[in-house]
């Protein structure tokens, strides 16, 4: 075999640079092709050195290894290197950089191609045992536990595995530009399920959630892949849901994206509003924005955009309450075919018989309510139960033969273009000719950016 002591390697990178990972979670893999564009066959050694820590990992056309030697490349042929790194660092900023470098040696030859991964750290939230006793059998549940009052704050991200559920009579406050990432298959429970009785009966206060986000500074919660290709890919953890007999839960100036059903909110047996939003940026879900089974929900500020199903689902009853609200579903995932609200009143039983679970109330106040469907809302309606709802000074994209000569609309705009900025990017801002400017009816306070709302625009932003 001939092989010259000076060969020279040809790479398709001098530099490989990894997307930022959390400490202790690995990041994709990252392809390094070698080219030996001589006449002859080489041999080379191939070596990682490990500058700065971290755990690098490579494998050589298929063989694992992190020091290979006498790898045969063919005249004129090429070879791949996949490359994986897990960053660890003991350095307790929030970020920090990992270094290290493949060496080739070819004969004589000495050549290098270096490799950067930068790191993040963060607390993390594992699941842990808990143990539940019926009688004399026990079964143990894994997830992480909030007990009394928690607060996460904004020193470090915080990365969930599983599900956190907040306990009974327990409070959990996030505090503003907190950045909470969940792991694929994670999310969080406010109140137990567990705790549920056959009867279906919850325990009393079971859970608070409190996201106290600001202007600028809000609190987002996303899927714990930093990878440009996740940026933004639904479906990547599962959401929040406010089990029955949760209390008094607050979002105010959040970001909640890229999950499967953002905030699904169960019945109460009492005349709080399980959780009440503001402020809220609701993106790009795989299935539901909001989800209420017989819950009570107000929402003012939000907006809602992106959802493989519904923006909101007001289902099997319960009290919702929107304002200055824009719900623009123009989902560009795969064809979708449920509208952007839905108002339900019933739900059919194992048995086949039908359930009344009255719609005491769905009313929209000075919202937009648009998407890609050539209709954006859905009544289903059950006779029997009350089925009440209110489109109060809003723009609505509905069926064309839909009757709103009566008083479930009042003042509002049916079928015409809200003449957003740009609806593909999301850009929800009303242009200068839009209808829904000085279409809303007061009193109002600010928009979703802070602006001072005078004659009040529909939807969450005021146009400026």
């Amino acid at each position: 075999m001939e092989n010259d002591q000076s060969a020279t390697l040809h790479f398709s990178n001098d530099t490989i640079i990894f997307d930022t990972a959390f400490h202790s979670i690995g990041t994709p893999t990252k392809t390094l092709t070698i080219y030996n564009r001589n006449s002859f066959t080489v041999l080379t050694d191939i070596n990682l050195n490990l500058i700065s820590g971290g755990s690098f990992r490579m494998n050589v056309d298929g063989v694992a290894g992190n020091r290979q030697k006498n790898i045969e490349i063919p005249a004129k042929d090429s070879i791949f290197i996949f490359l994986e790194v897990t960053p660890n660092s003991n350095n307790n900023s929030n970020d920090f950089l990992l270094t290290s470098k493949i060496e080739f040696t070819t004969g004589t030859k000495k050549q290098d191609v270096k490799l950067v991964s930068p790191g993040r750290n963060a607390n993390f939230h594992l699941p842990h045992d808990n143990i539940f006793t019926d009688g004399t059998d026990s079964v143990n549940y894994g997830y992480y536990s909030i007990k009394g009052h928690k607060i996460w704050t904004n020193d470090l991200p915080h990365v969930v595995y599983g599900y956190v559920v907040i306990e009974p009579n327990a409070t959990l406050t996030i505090e503003e530009g907190t950045e909470i990432y969940f792991h694929n298959n994670s999310g969080m429970f406010v109140g137990n399920p567990i705790l549920i009785d056959e009867n279906g009966n919850p325990p009393t206060n079971n859970g608070t959630l409190i996201i106290n986000g600001d202007l600028g500074n809000e609190v987002s919660m996303q899927g714990d892949r930093l990878d440009a290709w996740y940026e933004n890919i639904p479906g990547q953890w599962n959401g929040i849901h406010f089990v029955q007999g949760s209390v008094n839960s607050t979002i105010d100036y959040a970001i909640i994206k890229n999950g499967t059903t953002a905030i699904r909110a169960d019945s109460v047996a009492n005349s709080n509003p399980t959780i009440t939003i503001s402020n809220t940026i609701i993106e790009n879900m795989s299935a539901i924005g909001i989800l209420g089974q017989g819950a009570n929900i107000t929402a003012s500020n939000t907006i809602i955009s992106k959802c493989g199903q519904y923006a909101v689902a007001c289902n099997i009853g319960g009290t919702y309450n929107f304002t200055h609200c824009t719900f623009a579903n123009y989902w560009d995932y795969n064809r979708r075919s449920a509208p952007s609200i839905l108002l339900n009143n019933y739900y059919e039983g194992a048995d086949g018989n039908i359930y009344i679970r009255d719609l005491d109330a769905a009313n929209f106040t000075n919202c937009i309510i648009d998407g890609s469907l050539s209709t954006e809302v859905s009544f289903q309606e059950q006779e029997l139960g009350e089925f009440n709802y209110t489109f109060d000074h809003c723009l609505i994209k509905l069926d064309p033969d839909e009757n709103t000569d009566n008083s479930h609309y009042i003042n509002s705009i049916i079928n015409q273009s809200p003449k957003f900025e740009d609806k593909m990017e999301s850009d929800f801002h009303l242009t200068e000719n839009s209808p829904a400017i000085d279409a809303g009816i007061g009193p109002s306070d600010i928009d979703i950016e802070g602006n001072p709302r005078n004659t009040p625009d529909l939807g969450a932003y005021e146009f400026q």
